[in-house]
């Protein structure tokens, strides 16, 4: 009988504009190494070759509005490549995936943000994705002034990132939402504290992720 190579898991990183998505990330990639698990890490949109290209076409400033059903269609355009190039390979070879980003932000942004009907995102998700979703996603947290504040400290701001205080408030709410809807799977960190504390519930929720699969630690 051949040997069935077991799924990986697939963990999606969420949350708004400065809440420390990107350093966080890293900590978790070199702790899950460190204990021997084979890691795909990976961002949306982006991933892949064409997906940094329609990325770019989606952060750059421009003089004319992009308009918001064009900037969903990106966004799922380079999902389709992203899933079928990277995720869904790493997943069938074992391998646990993180993602920066997914169809929760898409939620999130294009949805709750722009004002999309969460409807059409359900289409494109079902048609790009099939079945699959994310097994574990963890949402850093943090008031918008508190974000707004930190990704201005980084510097030049992108097309997202100059959308008012409005926008952003409507996008965390939407990601509450879903994490109150589908909390089996949303794992909330509270990004607005100093990061020796969100390092603490950082290192809480990845001893979970090991535990349920099985990793010794």
């Amino acid at each position: 009988m051949p040997v069935v190579q077991p799924r990986g898991l697939f963990i999606t990183v969420e949350g708004g504009e400065g809440v420390g998505k990107s350093t966080n990330i890293a900590y978790l990639r070199d702790y899950l190494e460190s204990h021997g698990v084979d890691l795909t890490v990976t961002r949306e949109p982006g991933g892949t070759r064409l997906g940094e290209q329609l990325r770019e076409l989606l952060v750059a400033q421009r003089a004319e509005a992009m308009d918001p059903m064009a900037e969903l269609l990106i966004i799922f355009a380079a999902r389709a490549q992203h899933l079928s190039e990277v995720i869904e390979p790493a997943l069938a070879a074992g391998r646990w995936v993180l993602c920066d980003r997914f169809t929760d932000a898409t939620y999130a942004y294009q949805s709750g943000g722009r004002g999309l009907d969460a409807a059409r995102v359900r289409r494109l998700e079902q048609l790009v994705q099939g079945d699959l979703r994310p097994d574990f996603t963890l949402l850093f947290d943090a008031p918008v002034e508190l974000g707004m504040a930190r990704a201005r400290e980084r510097g030049e701001l992108d097309r997202f990132e100059r959308e008012e205080v409005a926008f952003f408030e409507r996008v965390r709410g939407t990601y509450l939402r879903l994490a109150r809807e589908s909390s089996g799977r949303f794992r909330l960190i509270d990004a607005g504290q100093p990061l020796e504390a969100v390092r603490e519930q950082l290192h809480s929720v990845s001893r979970e992720l090991l535990d349920c699969w099985g990793v010794r630690h």
